[in-house]
Order: structure tokens, then sequence, then C-alpha cells
């Protein structure tokens, strides 16, 4: 049975026919359609050193004149035939690094153009992240914003219908800080209401939520405090920490807020209501000079 055989097949034929005296034909990887493995070459290179080492033994043989005659052109030919297969193969092996130099260099422009594409990719993600922490956050003072303060209060009104669990919303005003902000300017009103949030955020525990809801106004949702008395306890933890004076620069200051607190579900099942009797408590607190009242519908239905 007759065995198909590679691009270079031909050559190591070639040579092991020129062991017997004939002339060799060279073929290489261009003789071939196909492209010439790393194996085709080697025996390319095979056969071409095998030629090249019959034609030198073939020179030491004894022979008569005529025979040395023929042996001289013979070994020429053949010689002749080593270096035209030797240029061939140079050419050929140049355009192979030139095709894999060129292939790298496609790689690496694809593995660029990757790592770019992944380097946008991480930045766009960073981008939408920045944007919506920017949408549900006080841009003055880093704390959650009212429409964040909605979607909370919303997800715990939800909770609340199914556990069963009662939690408080606290409403705050900082007292005269209308004066000072004009006595002191922008600035120095803006650096208070920073210190302020900071105090609410450390006063208040991990679970709890602090918001500001804009101006000097800022709220609270506190879970797992269903007693009046640890209500109270948290109030006035509130109001030490913001009453603590602050210094601003050379500036020596002291606000004092106004907390009015509201339960679910007694003195509200939805969003909206609660925030509103917690308000209404706010308003009563400041006006009596009593630092936080809890919701009273008698007190504060006319408020």
């Amino acid at each position: 049975m007759r065995q198909s055989s590679s691009p270079l097949t031909g050559a190591v034929s070639s040579a092991n026919a020129n062991a017997h005296g004939s002339v060799l034909a060279f073929k290489s990887p261009a003789d071939s359609s196909q492209d010439a493995s790393a194996g085709d070459w080697g025996k390319m290179l095979n056969a071409v050193k095998a030629k090249l080492s019959v034609t030198v033994n073939g020179r030491h043989a004894t022979a008569t004149e005529p025979q040395g005659r023929f042996v001289e052109r013979r070994d020429q030919a053949a010689v002749v035939a080593c270096l035209e297969a030797l240029d061939e193969l140079h050419a050929k092996l140049m355009n192979e690094l030139d095709r894999r130099q060129q292939l790298e260099r496609e790689i690496a422009d694809a593995q660029n153009e990757l790592t770019q594409t992944r380097a946008e990719l991480v930045g766009t993600q960073a981008d939408v992240k920045r944007a919506q922490h920017l949408a549900l956050h006080d841009c003055l003072t880093a704390l959650p914003n009212r429409s964040f303060f909605r979607e909370r209060l919303d997800h715990a009104l939800a909770q609340s219908g199914t556990t069963r669990q009662t939690f408080a919303v606290l409403y705050l005003d900082l007292d005269n800080f209308k004066p000072i902000n004009d006595a002191y300017g922008h600035g120095a009103g803006d650096e208070l209401l920073r210190i302020v949030a900071a105090r609410l955020r450390r006063a208040v525990r991990a679970e709890d939520l602090v918001s500001r809801m804009g101006g000097d106004e800022f709220a609270c949702v506190l879970g797992g405090l269903p007693g009046h008395e640890q209500l109270c306890l948290m109030a006035c933890k509130l109001l030490d920490a913001v009453s603590a004076p602050l210094y601003i620069g050379n500036l020596a200051l002291s606000v004092r807020p106004s907390i009015g607190i509201a339960i679910c579900p007694t003195d509200g099942a939805s969003a909206e209501l609660l925030l509103n009797n917690a308000d209404a408590a706010m308003y009563r607190a400041k006006r009596q000079k009593i630092g936080y009242a809890f919701f009273d519908e008698r007190a504060d239905m006319h408020t």
C-alpha cells in the first residue's frame, strides 16, 4: 500500500537514492499548498546533510578516469542542488520568521486592545457606581439623602408588615442655625453641618439610618427599640452628641437640636404619615424647648 507523504518526503527519498549514485532532486515546502511543519523543515535539513555526506564520501571512492569525470560532474551537480535547496530553505525560514513576528505583533495588539477595553469597562462600572452613590447621598455631608431615606423607610414598612416589628422615625432640626450661618458665612455653616452629620452617624448603631433631609434638618430610622424608655435614651444620646462644643478654625460654636419621634405603626403606617408626625413632634419640642418629644395626636394635630 502506498503511504501519503509530506511536502519534504521527496527530499529524504532523494538522499537515499543518491547513496546509489543517482542525481538528487530536492522538494521544498513551497512545492505543497499546505504550510510546512517544524518536522518538515527538519526532514529537509537532514536530506541536505545526507546529500552532502554522500557527495563527500563518494569523492574517496576509487574510479577510472572516465568514472572520475562522471563522479566530478555528479558531485558538482549535487553541490549546486544543495546550495539551491539551502537558499530556498533560508528564504522559507525568513518568511516563516516574518509571519510569526507579524502574528506576535497582532497578538500583542489584540492583548493591548483587550486590556484597554477591560480598563474602560471597569471605569464605566466605577462611573455608574459613583453616579448611583451621588444620586442617593448628600454631597455636603455624604449622608444618605431624602430619596435614599424614603427608600429605606418604605423597606422598613414592608418588613414590619410581615414581621410585625416596630421601628421609630426621628426628625431633627438645629436650633438657631440660621443666625450662625448669617453671622459667620456659609463656609462656617457648611462645616458645622458636616460636623453634626458625623456626630449623628457615630451616635446611632450600624443598622440604623441617618439622613440629611435638606438645610439643617436630619432624620433617623431606628429599629429594635420598641419601648419609650429606649427611645428616650437614644434621643438623649443624639442631643448630647450634637450639643457638644465644636470648633471651626478660631470659632467656638454650639448648636442644639430639637427632635421629634414617631413610632410605627402606632403613629402611622405610611412613610408620609410617619415623617409628618415626627416633624410635628419636632416643632413642638422646639417651641417648648424640651429637646425631644414623642408624637401626640392631641398636642400636635394643629401643628
